[in-house]
């Protein structure tokens, strides 16, 4: 795998982790279209790992504050909202895991994707701010983000749009949304690496490692602070167009038998 790959991959992989339009699924058709269809578990850990310093580095001050204080009410939200995920993941991690191999069903994800993203649009914009987030809200998104256990549902998408349901302003969802992604990223994080270290990985040179880290790492915060600025005044629908042409295109694709 040459550099230019794996920074091809973890701008992907940076870019979509925090677009509301699927960083599994987006990733599964780079490593497809660079021939790692069937060995890219470590290089994904390490894409992951990027993305993971974006969002600490975005909120360092935030995640400052919880080690300073690790009873604190955010804290205390970031479990809540994690719990439907670790819940939904462990019951069904083998049935996921399939699915995420054969790519069968990304098409239809993305549609849904796509539905969610302009159904969220219909109503009428929430006024509420971090300071006014429930254990209920927390949850109610954390549910959503359960969804994203399938490859081609995004998982920002799904976070946000469950915040702007539950009245959020659209900035405090965004903001929300990739806060409580951290435990979720560091969790399939942990989970790639036993896979990893019981010998499921694949021989990639260590510098198209670094690269692919680098780049998603660096992409990775470019997307979380545009993403927070561009809800403040713009809308998601145009990213629901984006994911029912890239949907669509795909089950052609299927098909038709190219992909």
């Amino acid at each position: 795998m040459s550099w230019l790959e794996a920074l091809l991959l973890g701008i992907i992989q940076g870019l979509t982790e925090f677009l509301p339009i699927s960083s599994t699924g987006h990733l599964y058709l780079g490593r497809h279209l660079v021939g790692l269809d069937e060995a890219g578990l470590f290089l994904d850990t390490m894409l992951h790992i990027g993305t993971l310093v974006a969002v600490f580095i975005y909120y360092k001050h935030e995640f400052v504050k919880m080690l300073r204080n690790p009873f604190s009410k955010l804290t205390y939200l970031l479990i809540v909202g994690t719990i439907p995920a670790v819940i939904v993941g462990l019951l069904f991690k083998d049935f996921f895991d399939e699915i995420s191999k054969t790519g069968v069903t990304i098409g239809w994800e993305f549609l849904a994707t796509g539905v969610f993203l302009y159904w969220a649009e219909a109503g009428k914009s929430g006024r509420r701010k971090m300071e006014d987030i429930t254990y209920g809200d927390a949850l109610f998104i954390g549910s959503f983000q359960a969804f994203a256990i399938f490859p081609a549902i995004s998982r920002s998408g799904m976070t946000i749009v469950a915040g702007l349901w539950r009245k959020l302003d659209r900035e405090t969802a965004a903001y929300f949304s990739f806060l409580i992604s951290t435990p979720a990223i560091v969790g399939g994080i942990v989970l790639q690496l036993a896979d990893v270290f019981s010998g499921q990985t694949e021989n990639i040179s260590a510098a198209s490692l670094a690269v692919g880290a680098v780049s998603s790492a660096f992409f990775g915060y470019i997307a979380v602070a545009w993403m927070i600025t561009y809800l403040k005044r713009h809308s998601l629908k145009v990213f629901a167009y984006y994911v029912w042409a890239l949907g669509g295109l795909i089950l052609f694709l299927q098909f038709t038998g190219v992909f």
